[in-house]
């Protein structure tokens, strides 16, 4: 069984070889490749500060986007390691297989290296020992043989049903790649904890409910001067043909500890290794070999192994294995979401950003549209004069639809109502025609009110009335379109102080912008003012010519809450 299961595994390796070329030969297949970092729309709720950050030049890494779940269905070979050999028993004319396990999982990643996987197997294995054995004799009642009567040697065997339900870390060994984007194949191992039960019954009496000992005697003395290692293909064969493969008898269990549902309940724990072909976008082939260790010695119904079989002098106890060896089929399942993590490369957004860096040239003294970006760094050469640019020279695109805002209509479009069209609308509507009614239109900056917004200490959190305060402002500023704010943090003690100066600044204003709708051009960024509260962040209406950026990069990155 061993040597076919391993001729089996040779096969699905060179399959694996052969997918591999099938893809990279033929255009119509999937081919893999990174996402669009700009598109917001795979970029869960909860991470979206982040990535709108990101997209400002005010954070240096891009949030995670959301991936897809894997549903895997597989079927393969279940094997018991334990005292009685494990194989395949044939019976009669039809010939059962009767070592066949069937999986369904699923599984999600957490990173590019580890995801989880919830795997349920259902299976049967069997085996029987060629040699004869006695040392049931020394069991007394707890054997079922000796209950039966049986006082000569006898061959053991027995059929297993498995119910095993896991919880695995499964990770990834080759998805970090230096010098392709993606992977065809991904290798991986995993480790985890779960469940087993196991009903273990022996095929111990004929159809007609006899014994087989007069049979078994006389195979045992037929082979005895050749010896049953060098005869085990013939008593293989004699063994098939005599037993009826009933399995009508309980095999040797605990008793009622750990019973379960007519089965013995163990925890087990699992390691394993596999790899996976990609086929399309979608599937993807998986072969696996996982070990399931069970600390229980009685899954095959024989608690002795028994050395030499012939005699049964000597016996040795070692606790029964699974082995599950499959074949199976990954589907991924998940709408605006990247493919799942362990098939993307985490370098990606560092070697496209690389790709995009201009080596310096004659014309880095040139600023040809006037943006304080020199043309040699400049990707986006041709900004319109007055457009705030970010460090790259690109203007901003606040909402992430992929429209700047010097030309977005909606310069705040949701996530749920893009993607937007030319003019950066989305597909969803105000949903009331008088959405700002009642607001009155105060003329002068003058009416913009000054505040303080309190911050708990060493957080950038915004909370309830520090809300309700800014929610007030922006009524305001609706009511004054022409006019900006200056927001101000307060501290300048520390590195630590100053970045969460900026922290809360930058919390305020994306507050006001993403809840609030008001255009970021509006508010002039400062931090790191040594005369305020170091707990405070405060606001006012600017100058008739006061001016600064709306967006900064933070002074201490790596201190960033």
């Amino acid at each position: 069984m061993a040597s076919k299961k391993y001729l089996l595994l040779a096969a699905m390796a060179l399959l694996s070889t052969v997918g591999v070329k099938a893809q990279d030969g033929n255009s119509g297949m999937y081919r893999g490749g990174g996402y669009d970092f700009s598109d917001t729309t795979l970029i869960p709720e909860s991470r979206l500060p982040q990535h709108r950050d990101f997209l400002n030049d005010q954070y240096d890494f891009p949030a995670k986007p959301r991936n897809q779940w894997e549903i895997g269905i597989s079927g393969g070979l279940l094997n018991v390691s334990g005292d009685v050999k494990s194989r395949s028993l044939f019976n009669g004319a039809v010939k059962p297989l009767n070592t066949l396990g069937f999986g369904l999982s699923v599984r999600k990643a957490w990173g590019y290296v580890i995801s989880t996987r919830l795997q349920y197997i259902h299976g049967s294995a069997s085996g029987y020992n060629y040699q004869p054995g006695q040392g049931y004799i020394g069991h007394g009642n707890l054997s079922p043989w000796s209950n039966l009567g049986y006082t000569a040697p006898v061959y053991y065997n027995y059929k297993t049903t498995i119910n095993e339900l896991s919880l695995q870390v499964v990770a990834a060994v080759n998805n970090l790649k230096f010098h392709k984007a993606r992977n065809k194949v991904s290798y991986y191992m995993l480790a985890g904890i779960g469940g087993l039960t196991y009903n273990t019954k022996i095929d111990a009496l004929n159809a007609s409910g006899g014994k087989y000992d007069v049979q078994f005697d006389e195979i045992a003395k037929k082979y005895a001067a050749n010896g049953a290692y060098d005869s085990r293909q013939d008593i293989s064969k004699d063994l098939r043909d005599l037993f009826d493969g009933d399995y009508e008898t309980e095999g040797e269990n605990h008793g009622d500890r750990g019973e379960i549902a007519g089965g013995t309940l163990r925890g087990v724990a699992t390691v394993g290794a596999g790899f996976q072909v990609r086929l399309s976008k979608r599937l993807s082939l998986q072969v696996e070999d996982k070990v399931t260790l069970t600390g229980d010695d009685l899954v095959d119904g024989q608690r002795w192994q028994e050395w030499p079989q012939t005699g049964g002098s000597a016996m040795t106890r070692e606790m029964d294995n699974l082995n599950y060896f499959s074949v199976g089929l990954g589907i991924n399942l998940g709408g605006k979401a990247v493919d799942p993590l362990w098939w993307m490369n985490p370098m990606d957004y560092g070697y496209n950003s690389m790709k995009h860096i201009k080596a310096p040239s004659s014309n880095c003294d040139k600023d040809a549209d006037g943006d304080g970006i020199s043309d040699c760094f400049d990707r986006c050469p041709n900004t319109p004069g007055g457009v705030s640019v970010d460090s790259h020279g690109c203007p901003f695109d606040t909402d992430g639809d992929g429209v700047f805002d010097y030309k977005d209509k909606q310069l705040i479009t949701p996530t749920e109502c893009q993607p937007v069209d030319a003019d950066g609308v989305g597909k969803c509507p105000c949903p009331d025609p008088d959405c700002f009614k009642g607001i009155t239109k105060i003329e002068g900056c003058g009416n913009i009110p000054m505040g303080s917004i309190s911050f708990n200490a060493g957080s950038p959190k915004l909370g309830s009335s520090a809300m309700n305060q800014l929610n007030t402002l922006s009524s305001s500023m609706r009511s004054n379109p022409n006019c900006k704010v200056v927001v101000i943090g307060n501290g300048n003690g520390s590195k630590v102080e100053q970045q969460r100066s900026w922290d809360r600044v930058n919390s305020v204003i994306n507050y006001m912008v993403e809840k609030q709708g008001i255009d970021r051009e509006r508010f002039i960024f400062q931090y790191g003012n040594a005369s305020g509260d170091s707990n405070s962040v405060d606001y006012r209406s600017a100058g008739p010519d006061e001016t600064g950026p709306s967006n900064m990069p933070p002074p201490h990155p790596n201190l960033r809450k």
